[in-house]
């Protein structure tokens, strides 16, 4: 169940606001910039399916979203460290990397195919955790201080949209607050 809580960025213990419904998320997420819908999924598409195969059961999806915000290229991430020694053992640094606060010079545009991943964004003075789920989008505004938890064994297929052909590209602010705030814990 997709979940938006809002902490005070000086304050993760005690949260300002809490929901599940999608209608409120979208609500509150679109008051500060950011972008969020839920997509019917096209049909049951596991972690470890070949991105050729997740690409195609979206076509119409990606084609008009690529369309709409100018996106030049689209990939797909797929992990499934579940019961597989070789993707956990890259889990820490893969996972290290997306924890610390980052920002990046587009829009960080995400559709979780399956599975889930959490978004912490830091926006002024309060920390939004959006955890993401099967059939959310989600699109972080260009510049917006973020950081990304995947999990200790994560499970997911997102699709991601980039506006330079570059794909992921971080910049680190540098900032500790990522430490203090919640994490996956499956």
């Amino acid at each position: 169940m997709s979940t938006l809580t809002i902490f005070a960025a000086a304050n993760s213990a005690e949260p300002l606001f809490n929901s599940h419904d999608s209608a409120e998320i979208t609500v509150q997420l679109n008051r500060v910039g950011v972008r969020f819908e839920q997509w019917q999924t096209a049909r049951a598409i596991m972690a470890g399916e070949r991105p050729e195969s997740v690409l195609a059961a979206y076509k119409v999806d990606v084609d008009k979203l690529m369309a709409e915000g100018g996106y030049q290229t689209v990939d797909v991430i797929s992990l499934d460290a579940t019961n597989n020694p070789e993707v956990m053992a890259n889990v820490p640094t893969l996972r290290a990397k997306f924890l610390s606060e980052h920002r990046h010079s587009e829009d960080e545009v995400r559709f979780f195919v399956d599975g889930q991943g959490l978004f912490s964004l830091h926006l002024g003075d309060k920390v939004y955790e959006v955890l993401c789920q099967r059939g959310d989008l989600i699109s972080v505004p260009a510049n917006t201080p973020h950081w990304f938890d995947m999990g200790p064994t994560p499970k997911f297929v997102a699709i991601r949209f980039f506006n330079n052909t570059e794909g992921w590209v971080a910049h680190y602010t540098g900032s500790p607050i990522a430490d203090s705030f919640s994490r996956l814990e499956s």
